[in-house]
């Protein structure tokens, strides 16, 4: 089977090869015999487009990969292209805008917080857990399974409270309301966050400033904080 060819590498491109494969950050960091940073900013950032050293590397680890892995690569993208063809990096107006879903998972009167790292906190360091959408997943599922990817806690969702652009960071994010199942708190993104907690609602303007908290959801905590007083 003739390998798949990219012709331009992304962030986006990247990561959906580290799926195809199969691999956590660490093992994909290990395979391209790179730094876990590296990988952590294609999530981040998915469309960024790498040098080109590590363009050559990425060519390399597809060249590598089996023709299973392959069709899955491909199929990750949603672009399926026919075995020889050539991935064609999408124009600019094609390109699908960030999008980012957003989990404000509630337990009794405390609402689930992570800190950021300072560079990449984008002005807010204590913020609610969150994920890139990628194309291939709804951004329900980014939202639980973000939040357990970070937190190590099992939520489920109980309102889409909408959307807009953030006023810092300049991304379109969702919000969802989310309740608590199971887990106890950790830090398991160790790369992006220095520290997870459960924090009071009543004393959730402490941690992020009230003008940077999404109107609707701040609303809907602030009624479910006074009904658990109550």
């Amino acid at each position: 089977m003739p390998e798949i060819v990219v012709d331009v590498w992304s962030g986006r491109r990247a990561t959906a090869l580290q799926d195809a494969l199969r691999l956590t950050n660490e093992r994909f960091a290990e395979r391209l015999d790179i730094g876990i940073s590296t990988v952590a900013s294609w999530h981040r950032e998915p469309d960024r487009r790498p040098v080109t050293e590590m363009q050559q590397i990425l060519d390399i680890a597809l060249a590598n990969a089996t023709p299973v892995e392959q069709a899955r690569f491909a199929m990750l993208l949603g672009e399926a292209p026919a075995p020889g063809s050539v991935l064609q990096h999408p124009a600019d107006d094609q390109v699908q805008p960030l999008r980012v879903a957003i989990a404000a998972v509630v337990r009794d009167s405390e609402v689930l917080l992570v800190c950021r790292r300072g560079d990449d906190a984008g002005g807010v360091r204590w913020q609610f857990p969150a994920g890139i959408v990628k194309p291939w997943l709804s951004v329900e599922q980014v939202a639980v399974g973000e939040t357990f990817g970070e937190t190590g806690i099992h939520s489920a969702i109980r309102d889409h409270l909408g959307g807009r652009l953030h006023p810092i960071s300049k991304v379109y994010c969702e919000y969802f309301l989310c309740e608590y199942l199971s887990g106890e708190i950790e830090n398991r993104d160790i790369l992006e966050n220095v520290d997870v907690t459960w924090a009071k609602i009543d004393q959730l303007t402490r941690f992020i400033p009230r003008e940077s908290i999404y109107p609707p959801l701040l609303k809907v905590l602030e009624g479910s904080d006074d009904t658990a007083a109550s």
